[in-house]
This record gives structure tokens, sequence and C-alpha cells, in this order.
């Protein structure tokens, strides 16, 4: 599977890229900047390149930029990205002196971007840190996907049943990226609360 990771050069962005590459996916970073975005994949060992250079031929688009800037990328490459699906990873956060809280009270940064851009589009692995990515070792938790279409959740699930080393849920319409979103505010809390790196594990769920 060809991947193209929108914000390859944030954090987030550079640790999925390297799993997916150990993971011999076949995967691009981009950056409004052609330069900074060939040079990344240089250091990351993957395709590297302007945003609109990497969506050429992708097979899913991971929007990773900061959720302050997903809309408006999202917006600005409509017309590259076309049909290509597409799995946002964001989640709008507020960081308060009370703790951290879910960003939105209606509808998701998911629901949102799907209305903006004609490509299908999935929500999930919020509760997988770059840390985590970053870290050598096995992603020990279960990863859940929404989304209404499955030329989006399908790709979504295979990629995210790699990445981790639990497996992956289909959780249901878009609309539960909302859910899925918020979760990530209740994960850091613990987080920081007990000073671990908390995931996500669903039990009661037979293993296929």
């Amino acid at each position: 599977m060809k991947v193209s990771i929108l914000g390859g050069t944030g954090a987030f962005g550079r640790a999925l890229a390297e799993r997916l590459r150990d993971l011999d996916f076949d995967v691009a970073v981009g950056s409004r900047d052609h330069q900074r975005g060939s040079e990344r994949g240089v250091d990351l060992g993957v395709r590297g390149g302007s945003n609109e250079e990497i969506l050429e031929d992708a097979d899913l688009v991971v929007l990773a930029v900061k959720s302050n800037a997903a809309l408006d990328t999202a917006r600005e490459l409509a017309d590259a990205i076309g049909q290509t699906p597409v799995l946002c990873v964001a989640s709008d956060l507020l960081f308060t002196e009370h703790g951290i809280l879910p960003g939105r009270d209606a509808r998701s940064l998911a629901e949102e971007l799907s209305e903006l851009i004609e490509a299908p589009v999935a929500s999930g692995l919020q509760s997988v840190s770059a840390v985590e990515l970053a870290a050598n070792e096995v992603l020990d938790q279960d990863a859940l996907i929404a989304g209404d279409d499955l030329r989006a959740k399908e790709p979504a699930l295979e990629l995210a049943g790699k990445l981790v080393g639990g497996r992956a849920f289909d959780a249901g319409p878009l609309a539960n990226s909302r859910a899925l979103e918020a979760m990530t505010a209740v994960i850091l809390n613990v987080n920081k609360q007990y000073r671990a790196h908390a995931g996500l594990r669903l039990t009661g769920v037979p293993d296929k």
C-alpha cells in the first residue's frame, strides 16, 4: 500500500513514517516546501517532497498535521487529494489549568474534513502517540477506526492492524469520531497523572 503522510515532517508524522517503513509500506512524507519534504524523506529512508507531489498515486492519505491546521491543509490540497481515501488522526484539544479537555462539543474534526473534500474520510489512531510510535517496541494496544465509506475505512483498518500489536476494530460511522477524538483527552490526562503511556484495549471481543 502506498501511504502519503501530510504532516510527515512533524513528530507524529515522522514516527508514523518510520513505523510504516519498517512494516514494508511504500511511504511518502510531505511538506509545504519541496526541499524540506525531500530532506525529511532522505532522513527517514522514504519518499519525500511537497504535499502535492507525494499525493500522486497514493492509496491512502494520512492527515497528520496539527489539529489547528488540518482543515486549512485539506482545503488547500482538496484538488490534489481528489478521490484518494483519507485517514484523519488529529484531535482538537484544550489545555487548561484543570487538565486536558476535548476541544469540540459538536461535530468532530473528521466530520468537518469530510465536508471539505470529495475523498472518503476515516478517523482513527487518536490513542496512539508519537512517543509510542518512536519507541522501538511493539504497540500493545487496539486501534479503532470510524468512517461511513468502506473505500477509506478498509485501507485504514489494514494500516492500523499492522501498526499496532493488538487488533484494529471497525468503530462504526464517522460520527463516532467525536468519541475517538475526545478519548485522546482522557488518555493524555491518565498518562500525565500516572506518568504512563496508556493506550486502548478492548475486552470481550474474540480474536478472529
